[in-house]
């Protein structure tokens, strides 16, 4: 069972972040022979660091060997739709994060693999507590 890689990670090696990104290159290539795949999220999410140029992003990722071609599920929906109830409710009550939209579909997705490979774990951590999540150290 493949792992979900987050759209965080390929950014950092993709613009060869000083900061994170020979720790996200690892942990991916660590991950390899278990198998990668992103979401359709991460892969919208992905197109302005390859200036929307489809051949482009698809051969990186080819590189790296993750697949972007699986399909979103009406289960991902469901843990989709879950999630989101779950964060306005908490919304209401005080600040919310930044983007959760994404984070609660690439989660809702990663649901249904071997887990997440991620910078933000404490971001998805809140909003999946079953999910195996590992991070770039």
């Amino acid at each position: 069972m493949p792992w979900v890689v987050d759209t965080c990670l390929l950014i950092d090696i993709a613009d060869a972040d000083a900061r994170f990104g020979v720790a996200s290159s690892r942990l991916i290539a660590d991950r390899q022979g278990q198998g990668l795949v992103i979401s359709p999220v991460s892969y919208v999410e992905l197109a302005p660091a390859f200036n929307g140029m489809v051949a482009a992003q698809n051969h990186f990722l080819g590189h790296l060997g993750v697949d972007w071609t699986e399909g979103w599920t009406w289960p991902d929906t469901r843990h989709a739709f879950d999630a989101w109830a779950g964060h306005i409710k908490e919304r209401r009550s005080r600040q919310p994060d930044k983007r959760p939209i994404a984070d609660i579909l690439i989660g809702a997705f990663a649901l249904r693999f071997r887990g997440l490979l991620t910078r933000n774990a404490r971001d998805f951590q809140k909003l999946f507590p079953a999910l195996r999540i590992e991070s770039p150290t």
